[in-house]
Order: C-alpha cells, then sequence, then structure tokens
C-alpha cells in the first residue's frame, strides 16, 4: 500500500514538473525591428475645432506606455477600475500636450506645461475662448485652464479632484467650472479585515432577474465601503478669470453626474444609493435624479429608482429614465418613459412616452409624443424648441427620426428619416452642430438648411460628403463629395453657409491631415504631420469584392507585400468579425475606403504583411436571418460559407495557393476563429484573441443572441466552440489579457478553452498577457503579440508543406 501510494506521489511530481515546463513565464519578446521602429513611433495628435471656429486645437500624444503604468495599483469595483492614489480612473496617459493653431494667420502656438504631465477630460468652454482639463502628474489631479488667444495655462484647483466619474463642465456663462471634489471630510481609506464579519449572502426573491456576466463587481463589505469612499464627492464652483475661488455648493454625497442647466440657475444630480449590489454595475444601483439651485439646496426630485436587476434581456428600466436637459431651453427637463413594462417581449402599439417639465418643477409634466418603438433620445436645434426625436425597433433594426416641436406638442410631427440602421448606403449623415445662445450643442440652421455630413458609402468604398438639407422638407442637395485617390472627411464648419469648412484629408501613404476649403480660394493645408512609417509606403492596397455560395455578397481590403510580384502565390490571413443582419442586400454592402492611410498600430493584422503574407482585412463574415430571435440557429454554417469564399477569391486573383491560410479575429472574432476551425478544414492555422468560447458561461445572452440558455440550451452548446474542442485539428494560438473585464471574454474563457484542446489532443498556444485587458495597450504586450503571432504562422502556416502532415 505505502509503496503503490508513493509511486503514485512520484507520478504526480512528475505530471507537476511537466506542467510547470509547459505553462513556465516567459521574459516580453520583440519582432523584427523594422516593426518595433513603427510601433515605437508616436502617433498623429487628435484634432477638435472651437466652439467658434476659429481655432484648431492639437492635442499630442506619445507612443504606447510602458506595462509597468498599467501595473499601478488597481481596484475593480462596481464595474470601474479605479486608482485609489489619483481618486479616478485606472490606465495610462494618452494626451501630454496641447498646442493651438490660428485659422486666419496659419501660426501654432504651443502650450507651456509641466513635463510628464498627463492631459485628460479637455472640454471647450461655451464661447471658444478658453479650454479646461485634468492634469495628472505626481500622483496628484487638477484642473487647469488654458487662454486660448494667448496659450497661457494656469492652474485653477491644485490637487482633491474626484475623477471616479467625470470632473468637470463649464457653466453655461463661460467663466466657472463646475468641479467634482474629494469629499473634503471622509475620513481614512477602507482597509480589508483580516477576518471577515460574516458570510457574503444575496437572496433571489422570485422575481424575473437576468443579469450578463458583468466583471470587477462588489464582492464584499469591504468592497462597498472603499467604492463609497471613492466615489463620494463635493461639488464646487470655481472662477476662471481673476484669482480662482472655490465654492462649495451643497453637502457631499455619491453623485456620479452633475449637469448644469442651460440658463445656469440649476444643475441636475444623480446620485447613488446604498445598499449597493453585487450582481450588477454601479449604473444599476438604487440612485435619485434631482434638482439643486447654485445655493445647494434642493428644488426637486425628478426621480428615484430602486436596484435595476430585473430589466428583461434588450429592455429598459420602468419610471422616468434618460432625464436631461432641453438644450433649447434655459430650465426643462426631459425624459422617456416605458409603455410596455420596459420589456421588448411585450406586444403593444406603443412602447415610450416624452415628457418635459420646466422650472420650477412643481407643476405637471407635459407628454411630447409617444413612439412606437425604443425611443433613443432627441438632438435638439437651433430653430425654437424642435428637435429630432429618434426611435428604434430592435426586431426590423429600423430607425425613424422624428423632427418634433417641445414647444407646442399638438404640432405633428415630421418624419424626417426612416431605414434599417445597418443600411449604410442610405445613411444621411449626421447634422453639423452650432453652440446656441445657451451654450448648448444644438443642430444648425442656416438660412432654412441644415448641414449633414458622412461616410458616404458605396459599392466602391466610402466616400465623405457634405450635404444641405431644408429644414422645412428635408429635400437635400450635395455641396461636396470626396473623390481621387484620396480620402477627406468634414471635420466642422467654419462659415455658418458651409462656404468654408475643415476637413481630414490622407491616402495610403500620408496620414489625416487638416485641410480649410474656403469658397473661391485654394485649399489650405493647415497640419503637417508626416507619415510614421514611410517604409511600408509600397504595401499595395485594394478593396474586393465577391459572393459566397448561397449569393450574399461579401468584400475585405487586400493588403499585399511591397515587394510582391503578379502570380506569386503567398500564404494568406484572413481577419474578420461576424455581424448580424435582416437580409443579405445589407449584408453585402461595402465599408471602408481604399484610399485611407495604410495605419499600423497597436497589434493590427497589417503588420503581418511586411513578413511576407497577403491580409484579407474585415472579410465579412455575415449572419443573415429573417428573424431575429432565431438568425444564428445557422450561424456556423453560414461561417463557413464566408470562409471557403474568401478562400475562393484568393485563388481566383492568383495571390492565394488555397492552402497556406490563417484565420485570426479579436473578441467576437476570436469567437469565430475557434469555429471555423472545428466546423472546417479551410484554414491551416488560428489565431484567437480575447475570445468567448463557452457560451453557457453568458446564459442569458450574448452578442445579438436574444434567447437565454434555458430557452435555447441546443443553441448554446452548438455556439460553444468549447464543445467541439475534440474537432479542432489545426494550430489555434490564444491570446487574453489576464485583466479582461469585457462581459462575457473572462480570461477563464481561453484558460478553459486551452485546457480543452490540449486535452483532446489539439496543437495550441496560451498567451495570458500581464494587466492587459479587452485590447492592449502596453507597448511590451503589443510586441509579444506582434512576435507571437508572426513566430505561430511562419511555422504552421508559411511553408510550402503543410506541418501538421495534412497534405
Amino acid at each position: 500500500m505505502f509503496q503503490s501510494l508513493f509511486k503514485l506521489g512520484l507520478g504526480l511530481a512528475s505530471a507537476t514538473a511537466l506542467t510547470a515546463t509547459s505553462q513556465a513565464q516567459e521574459t516580453y519578446r520583440l519582432p523584427p525591428q523594422e516593426l518595433v521602429d513603427i510601433v515605437d513611433a508616436a502617433p498623429s495628435p487628435w484634432t477638435s475645432l472651437s466652439p467658434s471656429d476659429d481655432t484648431l486645437l492639437l492635442m499630442h500624444r506619445e507612443a504606447l506606455p510602458p506595462v509597468a503604468e498599467l501595473a499601478r495599483p488597481m481596484e475593480r469595483l462596481a464595474g470601474l477600475r479605479l486608482d485609489a492614489t489619483l481618486n479616478g480612473r485606472h490606465g495610462p496617459r494618452s494626451i501630454v500636450g496641447l498646442s493651438f493653431i490660428d485659422l486666419d494667420t496659419g501660426e501654432e502656438q504651443n502650450v507651456d506645461l509641466p513635463e510628464d504631465a498627463g492631459i485628460s477630460f479637455t472640454t471647450w468652454s461655451p464661447d471658444g475662448s478658453q479650454l479646461a482639463f485634468v492634469m495628472t502628474r505626481n500622483d496628484t489631479l487638477s484642473l487647469w485652464v488654458v487662454d486660448v488667444a494667448t496659450a497661457r495655462a494656469r492652474q485653477l484647483v491644485r490637487s482633491g479632484i474626484n475623477a471616479v466619474f467625470s470632473p468637470i463642465d463649464w457653466m453655461p456663462s463661460g467663466d466657472q467650472i463646475l468641479v467634482s471634489l474629494v469629499d473634503p471630510d471622509r475620513g481614512p481609506m477602507p482597509v480589508a479585515p483580516r477576518v471577515p464579519a460574516g458570510p457574503v449572502i444575496q437572496e433571489a426573491s422570485g422575481y424575473e432577474a437576468p443579469v450578463r456576466t458583468y466583471q470587477d463587481l462588489l464582492e464584499d463589505e469591504h468592497d462597498a465601503a472603499l467604492f463609497a469612499w471613492l466615489s463620494a464627492s463635493q461639488l464646487a464652483l470655481v472662477n476662471t478669470t481673476g484669482r480662482p475661488r472655490l465654492r462649495e455648493i451643497g453637502a457631499p454625497g455619491l453623485y456620479y453626474s452633475a449637469d448644469p442647466a442651460p440658463g445656469g440657475d440649476y444643475i441636475l444630480v444623480g446620485e447613488m444609493e446604498q445598499p449597493f449590489s453585487y450582481q450588477v454595475p454601479w449604473y444599476s444601483f438604487p440612485d435619485r435624479t434631482f434638482v439643486i439651485d447654485l445655493d445647494g439646496d434642493e428644488v426637486a426630485t425628478i426621480a428615484r429608482q430602486p436596484l435595476a436587476d430585473n430589466v428583461p434581456i434588450g429592455g429598459v428600466i420602468t419610471g422616468r429614465r434618460s432625464i436631461g436637459w432641453q438644450a433649447s431651453h434655459e430650465a426643462r427637463l426631459t425624459w422617456a418613459e416605458a409603455l410596455d413594462g420596459g420589456d421588448p417581449r411585450t406586444e403593444t402599439d406603443q412602447r415610450d412616452s416624452v415628457w418635459a417639465l420646466a422650472a420650477p418643477f412643481d407643476g405637471e409634466p407635459v407628454e411630447i409624443l409617444r413612439t412606437e418603438d425604443r425611443y433613443y433620445g432627441t438632438r435638439f436645434t437651433a430653430v425654437g424648441q424642435t428637435g429630432f426625436a429618434m426611435e428604434y425597433d430592435r426586431d426590423t433594426r429600423v430607425i425613424r427620426r422624428w423632427l418634433v416641436d417641445f414647444a407646442d406638442p399638438s404640432v405633428e410631427p415630421r418624419l424626417a428619416e426612416e431605414r434599417n440602421y445597418q443600411d449604410r448606403y442610405a445613411n444621411p449623415g449626421s447634422a453639423l452642430t452650432v453652440r446656441n445662445e445657451f451654450g448648448q450643442d444644438v443642430v444648425g440652421v442656416h438660412e432654412g438648411y441644415m448641414y449633414f455630413a458622412g461616410d458616404g458609402a458605396t459599392p466602391d468604398g466610402d466616400r465623405p460628403f457634405l450635404n444641405r438639407v431644408s429644414f422645412e422638407s428635408f429635400e437635400t442637395e450635395q455641396i461636396w463629395r470626396n473623390s481621387g485617390e484620396n480620402y477627406e472627411e468634414v471635420i466642422g464648419l467654419t462659415a455658418p453657409d458651409a462656404s468654408s469648412f475643415l476637413t481630414s484629408w490622407e491616402d495610403p501613404v500620408t496620414p489625416p491631415n487638416v485641410r480649410w476649403h474656403q469658397a473661391g480660394e485654394e485649399t489650405v493645408q493647415l497640419t503637417q504631420f508626416e507619415n510614421p512609417h514611410p517604409q511600408l509606403n509600397e504595401i499595395s492596397r485594394q478593396l474586393i469584392t465577391y459572393e459566397r455560395e448561397d449569393g450574399v455578397p461579401l468584400s475585405a481590403t487586400l493588403y499585399l507585400p511591397a515587394d510582391y510580384e503578379s502570380g506569386d502565390t503567398l500564404p494568406v490571413l484572413v481577419w474578420g468579425y461576424p455581424l448580424e443582419y435582416n437580409d443579405a442586400s445589407t449584408a453585402g454592402q461595402v465599408s471602408g475606403s481604399p484610399y485611407e492611410f495604410a495605419r499600423l498600430a497597436g497589434t493590427s493584422p497589417r503588420f503581418l504583411v511586411t513578413q511576407g503574407y497577403a491580409l484579407l482585412e474585415n472579410a465579412t463574415m455575415p449572419i443573415v436571418g429573417d428573424d431575429p430571435e432565431t438568425v444564428n440557429d445557422t450561424f456556423i454554417h453560414q461561417l463557413v460559407l464566408s470562409a471557403e469564399a474568401a478562400r475562393d477569391v484568393t485563388v481566383e486573383m492568383g495571390f492565394g495557393d488555397g492552402e497556406r491560410l490563417a484565420i485570426a479575429g479579436h473578441s467576437y472574432g476570436a469567437f469565430m476563429t475557434a469555429h471555423l476551425l472545428a466546423a472546417s478544414d479551410v484554414f491551416r492555422a488560428g489565431i484567437a484573441r480575447s475570445g468567448a468560447y463557452n457560451r453557457t458561461l453568458t446564459p442569458f445572452g450574448f452578442q445579438s443572441e436574444r434567447r437565454t440558455f434555458w430557452q435555447a440550451p441546443e443553441v448554446y452548446f452548438e455556439l460553444s466552440p468549447f464543445m467541439h474542442a475534440d474537432q479542432i485539428n489545426e494550430p489555434m494560438l490564444m491570446i487574453h489579457g489576464q485583466m479582461d473585464n469585457n462581459s462575457g471574454t473572462y480570461p477563464m474563457q481561453s484558460e478553459r478553452m486551452y485546457a480543452a484542446v490540449k486535452g483532446n489532443a489539439g496543437t495550441a498556444r496560451l498567451v495570458m498577457l500581464p494587466y492587459e485587458s479587452h485590447g492592449y495597450r502596453a507597448r511590451e504586450s503589443v510586441l509579444h503579440v506582434l512576435a507571437e503571432s508572426i513566430d505561430w504562422l511562419d511555422r504552421w502556416v508559411k511553408p510550402e508543406v503543410d506541418p501538421m502532415g495534412e497534405d
């Protein structure tokens, strides 16, 4: 007996040693130096046009941060990731400098700021004369403001900013900022007890309460106390002219929003209430919405909501929701209320009603309109109190946009738009906005016309446009449209009649730069951002269309290496992401443009082109079905059809041999990758990043699936690659962030999928990236992912003879 146990012990020890070897931590690796140089190149600045339309803001960025910044201590609470030292969100900085370009002179002025500063929450004053932002430096958050004319910055609040939620907002007057401060009277940071007070208990009370697989939720009483400690804030006003003076408003509270009224006399406040929940994120906690005056005195309670843990899948809360100020009134609130109990499964002729209530908020609210489908907000205009209200039918995917007069609900709403929201070819674009008398963004209307800009999707790719639209008839006239071998889109108007406007211009070898179009004058280029990777200029790019066996049209962007010669066959990487559609016509619409700048950043699959691979990027993988309830019943079959069509087009065009193909994707694209490796033999290998593979772990729906596991267990089983791990006989590289907080793609998904493939004698490699979430941000992580991906494809796909011995 003892000898048997001894032998068993040796066996377990050997197995443990083997496991430790196979799971040993490696150091970060680097791809070829040419790719390191590209990753390390600083990206172009972000741009923003001032409300006064005379100044362009450049927000300068740095290359990827080191993993050490991601490794800062993190508190994972109520669906948020917080940095307790800063009392704000956790994460590396992205903006490191500011400058302004004067449109009249073309001169650029840099803003002088302290070294090692991180910039966030940049916001223009209503008149565009000032810019406010929060600075992160030396583990402190401070509030700064810049005078745009002189580009001089000064500090208004030295420390104590609470950035758990949005920390700053301009008052309509433009000379004060509403700021959220840390509760000045809070005690020391709560410390987790070594000995718990008792068990953590939850109890179901017999009502339907489906919840998604949220992450970073509160787990115990200490978490709840710490979240309250970090979230509690004190509202205050600080002036931006003269010597800064800070005036507190009211008492501290668990405020998640504070929005000044357009007239500046009131503040709409959203406040969480305790007890918190361990099952849902903060935005589903009990809360109260109320109005205060500038002395902090409460004027009116607008709504009080209980814990929202029983909202139907795809539904909304009952009672007042989407509460906000009417942009065209000095102090009037609007909101929506569900007429169907918030349940999209309820058969009804009308789903929502929209209401308004003006100051002093003690009268009866006025019903403005009722919608046939779910209401999704209103964009107000510069004409009276009119606004474009939008509703959406989740079954047909149809959106309708109505012009509504909020001042006179008896006026019949006028239909301005009705289309399937996936119909890109029919998309009229977005209305360009102006600031109204209250400093609020509203749809601009000049001499009876509005101006719309959009992507301009066509069967030949996107061709952005600028249209003039009659406010009375909605008749449309095209003013400008992108043409030529470049991609140019509208940023904003610099004249109310669109006689001058700014665009972002790029071509395959030139990054986006800002241009100024003025009627009767030569176009002026305002910025001169250089190509960070000119060595890749010779990579070719082409938008291709093809068709799968059932007649559904497909498309992809084809990239070929710089040294590619016609007639050569290359190994091919197909990168895709499945999307669901009601009909084949919208599923087959082309997106993107062959004339956009060929950006190589992050972990883009385009890096593989530099290593001798052809790339089909954004290869469409549509899932088409009339009934959104059952569209997933043919998910796998349609995926395989799309994959076969992608393979066939590589052969027909001559750059592929039909054998050396790999499939790859991120998130739902990783889910797709695992399915295609299990259900087909189209590909030699796959790369799956940050995916979900066992749908029984997301039992209350996933992606567009509306049925729960208990309603359609066979679908959840069939659509779980984990259940078909024994059929994956091609090598699969899985990559996942160890701290992925995306709903459904928690790290265990990849860990268990790897174990399933390995346990069934499959070939797989699992790479878990420290401190990374759903996307990968640290320099070390990005470079390692590229190195792993190149090595994997070089090993399993590039050779002429299949290394798996299946040729």
